[in-house]
């Protein structure tokens, strides 16, 4: 599986013609085929590339299981 780094996912956002992917507990999700992540924004609330971990701990109106639908594209690499 391959190793992303915070900043490396942040050049998915979704934008220009990119890939949107998203980071939940340390997974990089690809949520760019999904209606609900257009041009890299969910709902008005998040943005793609970067990790949504705390954010949907905390805010998110649904349950986390709705990322299961999408891909793990990879992981996020520990820190050396």
């Amino acid at each position: 599986m391959q190793e992303f780094t915070l900043e490396e996912v942040a050049k998915f956002n979704g934008r220009d013609g990119q890939k949107a992917y998203v980071v939940y507990s340390g997974k990089v999700y690809d949520v760019t085929d999904s209606d609900f992540w257009d041009e890299g924004e969910h709902m008005g609330l998040h943005k793609a590339g970067v990790d949504l971990t705390e954010s949907l701990d905390m805010e998110a109106p649904h349950e986390t299981e709705a990322l299961e639908d999408y891909p793990v594209v990879g992981i996020i690499k520990d820190k050396e």
